[in-house]
């Protein structure tokens, strides 16, 4: 009867631990844990984008960065130490990923309510959520319970995101290999209706392309230099119109050929995307439907959960 029991405790040990890394994401995974969640993250998101609102485009980036790298893991927060190489220096957040600072803060609040109880891959997804909808944006419910992961992978950074060189069908192949189809191609890229891009992400496109309106290329070449590391950092809008609010008129700007990357003009350049672009520039309301669905499914690549990964006490280090 004793080796029967022991036997059934341990089958039960099994059956929880297999249930909870296998947990599933949930919107109303924290309601209990940390009622105060949300209105601490969006109190102090709307305080940074009022502060810089360029901000809020950055914000949404690094959701996009780290679920981008071995799913959404707060993976790509973890700075470099001694022992240990993480994803900042990869080549698409060298000198460009931004807004780790915000990040540190949101935890603190939220670390001031509810202490070791949210991840910070949880945070960079209600993070995201918020910037769009504090530019103006849709606003969805976010589904939690991600962990953060111990690890980081440089080699994954530098191979899993897409560079703004991109041709269409590397884009393709790229977000596809994610489980995200064309249709989330094209939504996601959306998000280039605000933020800004550097010079030397985008000298190859205005002095060198011939699918771009030719007054809009002379303008991003009066800051945009056209040597080689003349310049480099200067900013441009992603969206010529309206960079700091979140719309469809990024659509706009790419029928007009005046997609400000490679990789943004691909999406309406003679291939099977254009028609996507056309209706969402004409449909304001099924871009940000798409958008919203496209993010959420962005949101469920790889998540660390139930017993998997930690709960990290600070974003750039593991416990």
């Amino acid at each position: 009867m004793a080796s029967f029991f022991k036997s059934f405790v341990t089958l039960a040990l099994l059956v929880l631990a297999i249930g909870s890394t296998n947990a599933q994401l949930s919107k109303d995974f924290y309601s209990k844990t940390c009622p105060k969640l949300f209105p601490t993250v969006k109190s102090t998101v709307h305080s940074a984008i009022v502060k810089e609102a360029r901000m809020g485009a950055s914000l949404l980036r690094l959701f996009f960065h780290d679920c981008f790298v071995n799913g959404c893991d707060g993976s790509l927060l973890l700075d470099d130490t001694s022992s240990f190489t993480g994803e900042k220096n990869a080549v698409p957040n060298r000198n460009s990923a931004r807004g780790f600072d915000v990040v540190d803060n949101i935890k603190s609040a939220v670390e001031n309510v509810c202490p070791g109880v949210v991840s910070c891959a949880d945070i960079l997804a209600i993070t995201a959520r918020d910037s769009v909808a504090i530019l103006g944006g849709p606003n969805w419910e976010v589904k939690l319970g991600r962990r953060d992961a111990r690890t980081a992978s440089l080699s994954a950074a530098n191979n899993g995101i897409p560079p703004p060189t991109s041709d269409l069908s590397r884009l393709i192949s790229s977000f596809s290999n994610l489980g995200l189809s064309t249709k989330d191609l094209v939504a996601l890229s959306g998000a280039h209706t605000i933020g800004q891009s550097r010079c030397v992400q985008f000298r190859p496109r205005i002095y060198n392309e011939t699918n771009i309106d030719s007054s809009f290329a002379k303008t991003r070449q009066a800051n945009c230099p056209r040597t080689n590391g003349t310049g480099d950092n200067n900013l441009a809008p992603l969206d010529l119109k309206t960079p700091t609010y979140f719309d469809n008129s990024y659509f706009k700007n790419l029928i007009a050929k005046k997609g400000l990357l490679h990789s943004d003009q691909q999406l309406f350049n003679g291939g099977s995307t254009d028609s996507i672009v056309k209706s969402y520039y004409s449909s304001p309301s099924t871009f940000t439907s798409d958008f919203v669905a496209a993010m959420i499914k962005m949101g469920d690549i790889q998540p660390l959960t139930g017993s998997q990964g930690e709960i990290r006490k600070n974003c750039r280090r593991v416990n």
